[in-house]
């Protein structure tokens, strides 16, 4: 049976014509008649009751807070009896969700429940085509993905636009999910590879551009060295530009921005020692600033992997260390030798294990491909050139060997982190 839920706001006033007629009963016998009481009673009567209508009577004061209760979206038509309200109420009480309002003096039973009855049925139509708005909206917004993850797909796979949707759709069938929702996780996985391969760049940069000051003061390929680490800096900025403008920021608290900020206030300190003219003194103090950013980009590289929630992006956090650790033992080994510096020395051990187990992590991972198998190869045949270098640090030929091996390593890992972003693996977890 339908239900039509009368409020009314002052019980003790006498009522109007209108009002009488409503209490009387004249519209018919399904009424709810409900007096008084704030916006929470109405509630707990509305969910008692579940009107399909709801009639306020009173000042525009208790139409304002019973709709305002509702957030502006009412589950029912809501009609007003009342004073003749000021086109700006009007507007409000509209954008608040008031199906109608009736004046309360000089109408008759039946022109009452004829336009309550066309408020009701307005209320219907209105949320009948919200609902298609919604739906329309809903695919709309599922085909801009739609479109997205399949260029995401089609850059990574090689796949043209028809198997890329294939793909898709294939995933959604496995899955259970809707082929918006997969579209909107490959897109995710894809900006939070990036991410983390940006943020891991900042930790080989830190010491890499150490290493390339080292050798310009070291007289070691000096001309390419300055252009490189000239570079170097330009992309450090950029990546923390990149990280800085991340979407994903905003919707993970303030941990993740916290942590961009520590790496860019660090970056900052090493550019400002860079800078300064090269000595031996200036060089060791760029190399404990150095430490410092490569510190934060590994807690920036933690936060992101956390807040990411996808364990197959560890396998390019883990590719992405290596380039890291390459440059660190090359730029180790030059000031070693310049600052006759033991301790770095016996550093190397230490360096040396961490990217051999590494190494074998990845050659024994099951994310692979042809591609990265041979990538693999060659930086494998790149690390045994680089050790052979540091035996002999004492020869400039050696010293040269070991900067150049470091940065065919950094090539080809850079190559082998692209691998793994574009791996249908991790694209698709």
């Amino acid at each position: 049976m339908s239900i039509t839920l009368l409020v009314m706001s002052s019980p003790g006033d006498n009522p109007t014509p209108t009002q009488g007629l409503l209490q009387e009963g004249s519209l018919g016998p399904a009424w709810t008649v409900l007096n008084g009481g704030d916006c929470i009673h109405l509630m707990h009567q509305f969910n008692a009751h579940a009107p399909n209508q709801v009639v306020l009577l009173g000042p525009v004061s208790v139409v304002t807070n019973t709709l305002g209760a509702w957030n502006g979206m009412p589950p029912c038509a809501v009609s007003w009896v009342g004073t003749q309200p000021t086109h700006e109420e009007l507007t409000q009480l509209l954008d608040l969700g008031l199906s109608g309002w009736w004046p309360d003096t000089g109408l008759s039973a039946a022109t009452l429940a004829t336009g309550l009855a066309l408020d009701g049925l307005r209320w219907q139509r209105h949320a009948a085509l919200a609902q298609a708005l919604g739906q329309v909206q809903g695919q709309l917004s599922d085909r801009k993905y739609v479109d997205r993850a399949k260029g995401v797909l089609a850059q990574a796979r090689g796949l043209d636009e028809d198997e890329a949707f294939k793909l898709l759709r294939g995933a959604a069938m496995h899955t259970k999910l809707k082929i918006g929702d997969v579209s909107r996780s490959v897109i995710e996985a894809a900006a939070w590879a990036e991410a983390l391969n940006r943020a891991g760049q900042l930790r080989m940069l830190s010491q890499r551009l150490v290493k390339l000051a080292a050798q310009r003061l070291a007289g070691v390929d000096a001309h390419r060295a300055r252009k490189l680490q000239e570079d170097s800096e330009q992309r450090a900025q950029a990546n923390l530009d990149f990280l800085s403008a991340l979407p994903q920021l905003g919707a993970q608290g303030e941990a993740l921005p916290e942590a961009v900020a520590r790496t860019q206030a660090a970056w900052s300190i090493l550019q400002n020692t860079l800078a300064q003219r090269k000595s031996a003194a200036v060089l060791k103090q760029a190399d404990d600033k150095a430490n410092a950013l490569l510190m934060q980009a590994e807690a920036l590289v933690s936060e992101l992997e956390t807040a990411s929630g996808r364990r197959a992006l560890n396998v390019v956090n883990l590719c992405g260390r290596q380039r890291m650790l390459a440059q660190r033992l090359a730029k180790d080994a030059l000031l070693a030798e310049m600052l006759d510096d033991s301790a770095r020395r016996e550093g190397f051990a230490q360096l040396k294990s961490e990217f051999e187990a590494a190494l074998l992590e990845l050659e024994l991972a099951p994310l692979s491909s042809p591609e990265i198998r041979d990538a693999l190869k060659a930086a494998r045949e790149e690390w045994t050139r680089l050790l052979s270098g540091l035996r002999f640090l004492d020869k400039s030929e050696s010293r040269l060997a070991i900067s150049r091996a470091s940065e065919v390593l950094l090539e080809v890992f850079e190559g082998l982190t692209a691998l793994y972003e574009r791996s249908l693996q991790v694209i698709m977890s």
